[in-house]
């Protein structure tokens, strides 16, 4: 202050013609001593136990104080006086309001900036969980209030939020069982350097160690909390500090004070006799190996040289200088008008730095972030490893060199402090009961659902055509099921088919070289040759429901089958109907085969098929089978199938087919008694025994039957069945026109009804 004062008088440019004084007074830490000394400023004489207070001060501004808590009670005495009170230190965000401290300005910025930069460097590290001890004061309170507020934002949780006062040990005590019992390893100490004093000495005395401090500017580079002992508890210890001095001038100006209040001596004067010993230049350096008290960290010293540099511009514009004419020494010079001038002032000082009050009247938060480190002599020193400037834009307020830091006990890894670990993808978030946000378990995602961040609050379900892999943080395309021909049992069922096939038509080759013998004649040669063709279809239709599904392949399926079938229960009842009038025309008189001759017999077949054809028509032109993806019955497996579209046209085709299946079933049972060596109704109703036993069971097992597999059921029963009337009905002929040819004559056909 001393230094600037002489400066400012020095300087032909700034209050050319005027020279300012200053009175400074030491408040010993004491609110009380600060009010007497405001009590003092505040009047025109020294304030003393026998003067009495008298007229106005000639006082234009006060500087000061360092802690906000005499600042606050400092400005509110002087307030209406409308008394500038400028702090170069005094953070608190208390003070920022214009209207219960509306002549307050400071050359620092609030605490508001410095809070939130607090939560965002621990944001910045990943610390999610963390102690905070703040001293029980204004400063401590409103700057620890804002801090957990931003914390809050910022996703961090408090572990703990203890305060103590100077004056209360037993408080301080309690802090430190707190802080030796909590899980958390990162504190942030939003302290005086008094407070912060006194727990240091606690924790160094309780051998609590290996906690990450993170400071505010009040300590983190206070030279008094340097003792041999501090750096096993504050080592690596981070925070954020008002920026070094870089004043031209001022060194000279501090070594040549240091030399002669060292060494009590006075630089020589020509023109005056020096009362004291003049320097010299050759004292005794010998006397100064014990000398600690140097001045390394001139960081507020910057912040008074600004405050005295504002009051001078400010009243170098109400006194009207300038350059040639001098300044206006008849202006009456009021408290009020320097309030309203330092409002106003806009400069730049010798280290190129602009200085002007914002409308809270504090000036742009700079910060340095420090580091305690120790060098490699033993020294501990605070080292810069990045600043916070809220004059920048966004993406460059804030800047860290993180490699530069050196966390506690000398590590370069690191620091985790965390309640919970974090859930790695293919997990997600849940809140333990009773427990801030960031305490949780890691629930793995259920099926179907995955998380692919870190830290999930929840799992995404994967859309409906895919499902999550093993570790549950991807979704992947799902397994597409059906009924293929390169697998075991399409194979099997395909050589089933083409097995049928090769019986089938090795039949009918037979029956053709044998067509004019008495059996095949017998046994209606053409309705036979057209049930054989009509078997191979109901073979090779099963084919179509191989494979994958299409439009085409699912509306074939349904309908080749449907018709197919009808066409061959038809040619058997037409067969079984024959069996029947052929015995009813033997009787006398009886003239019944000409109403069932072969042109009624083809009639009554395309008859029966042509009411199945129209049922499929219908079925198709309404609502017809179409391919699904059943992602319902297997959530890991999109199962390929044909929707039968219309129901009722489904079981209407099965029907039918089963309505004429068991009239010709019961036909046959009705001609079972018929001579053995002449009709086949035995064999049909055979065959329609095993055809409706087959189709009877095919309904439960068709509904029951899982994927492919109810693909697999279907096609099995078209199998089944079919090889049970080519069997039932071809089989025993076979046997006798390839292994007993003496049978197969009219003779023999005949030889039961006449010996009857």
């Amino acid at each position: 202050m001393i230094f600037a004062v002489k400066e400012i008088n020095k300087s032909k440019f700034l209050l050319p013609n005027v020279t300012i004084g200053y009175r400074i007074y030491d408040n010993c830490g004491s609110t009380l001593s600060s009010m007497r000394a405001v009590m003092a400023l505040l009047n025109g004489d020294e304030w003393t136990l026998e003067k009495s207070c008298s007229g106005q001060s000639a006082v234009s501004a006060i500087i000061g104080e360092s802690e906000s808590s005499s600042t606050i009670v400092l400005s509110r005495t002087t307030g209406p006086f409308k008394i500038p009170v400028i702090s170069h230190s005094a953070t608190c965000e208390c003070l920022s309001s214009r209207k219960e401290y509306p002549s307050f300005f400071r050359t620092i910025a609030s605490d508001l900036h410095q809070s939130r930069a607090l939560a965002q460097l621990v944001k910045h590290f990943g610390w999610t969980w963390v102690g905070a001890v703040n001293s029980d004061s204004d400063y401590g309170n409103n700057g620890m209030a804002i801090f957990l507020a931003a914390a809050q934002e910022e996703g961090v949780c408090v572990e703990y939020s203890e305060k103590f006062h100077r004056a209360e040990p037993q408080k301080l005590l309690k802090v430190v069982e707190v802080i030796r019992k909590s899980t958390a390893r990162v504190i942030v100490g939003f302290l005086a350097h008094v407070e912060m004093n006194n727990l240091l000495e606690q924790l160094s005395l309780h051998n609590i160690t290996g906690r990450q401090f993170i400071g505010v500017e009040a300590w983190i580079t206070a030279d008094s909390l340097v003792t041999p002992t501090s750096f096993r508890v504050l080592g690596g210890s981070l925070g954020f500090a008002v920026q070094k001095a870089n004043i031209s001038g001022m060194d000279g100006f501090l070594t040549k004070d240091f030399w002669e209040t060292e060494f009590q001596c006075e630089e020589a004067i020509d023109d005056t006799m020096a009362k004291t010993a003049t320097c010299t230049g050759s004292q005794d350096l010998i006397k100064l190996k014990d000398y600690n008290d140097d001045v390394a960290e001139l960081r507020y010293s910057a912040n008074i040289y600004k405050a005295i540099y504002a009051v001078a511009h400010s009243l170098h514009n109400i006194l009207k200088c300038s350059d040639n004419q001098g300044c206006d020494k008849t202006v009456k010079v009021t408290p009020e008008q320097v309030v309203e001038s330092l409002k106003q002032v806009n400069f730049t000082i010798k280290n190129g730095e602009q200085v002007w009050f914002d409308g809270s009247g504090a000036a742009t938060a700079k910060y340095e972030v420090v580091n305690w480190q120790r060098g490699s002599d033993g020294s501990i020193h605070f080292e810069p490893v990045g600043y916070y400037d809220a004059s920048l834009p966004p993406g460059q307020m804030f800047v860290l060199r993180t490699e530069a830091i050196m966390w506690p006990g000398g590590s370069k890894e690191l620091p985790v402090s965390v309640c919970s670990d974090s859930c790695h993808p293919g997990t997600f978030k849940v809140l333990q009961k009773g427990k801030p946000v960031c305490c949780y378990d890691c629930i793995p995602c259920t099926d179907g659902e995955i998380s692919n961040s870190t830290d999930s609050n929840d799992c995404e379900k994967c859309p409906e055509e895919y499902w999550s892999n093993q570790n549950r943080d991807a979704c992947v395309l799902k397994t597409v099921e059906f009924l293929s021909y390169t697998e075991v049992m399409g194979q099997v069922l395909v050589f089933f088919t083409l097995f049928g096939v090769f019986l089938t038509i090795t039949v009918g080759i037979l029956f053709l070289i044998h067509k004019d013998t008495p059996l095949v004649k017998a046994n209606n040669s053409e309705l036979s040759f057209l049930l054989l063709f009509s078997l191979t279809l109901c073979f090779l239709c099963s084919l179509t429901f191989i494979g994958r599904p299409s439009e085409w392949s699912c509306m074939l399926r349904h309908t080749a089958f449907g018709i197919t079938f009808v066409l061959c229960i038809s040619c058997t009842l037409g067969k079984t109907i024959v069996v029947l009038m052929a015995f009813r025309a033997t009787l006398p008189g009886s003239n019944v085969m000409k109403w069932f001759g072969p042109a009624q017999q083809r009639v009554s077949v395309l008859a029966f098929t042509l009411i199945q054809i129209i049922i499929c028509i219908l079925w198709l032109t309404i609502n017809p089978p179409f391919p699904l993806k059943n992602t319902k019955y297997d959530k890991e497996k999109i199962i390929l199938e044909c929707a039968l579209g219309s129901a009722v046209g489904f079981w209407a085709v099965l029907g039918y087919i089963g309505l004429l299946a068991l009239l010709c079933f019961v036909l046959a049972f009705l001609a079972r008694k018929l001579p053995d060596n002449f009709n086949e109704a035995k064999c049909i109703t055979f065959s329609m025994l095993i055809f409706c036993a087959v189709w009877i069971t095919f309904i439960p097992a068709y509904v029951s039957s899982p994927g492919k597999f109810t693909v697999a059921v279907e096609i099995f029963a078209i199998l089944a069945s079919s090889y049970g009337l080519l069997l039932c009905i071809f089989a025993p002929k076979c046997f006798i026109i390839v292994f007993k040819p003496e049978l197969n004559t009219r003779k023999h056909l005949m030889g039961k009804i006449q010996s009857e």
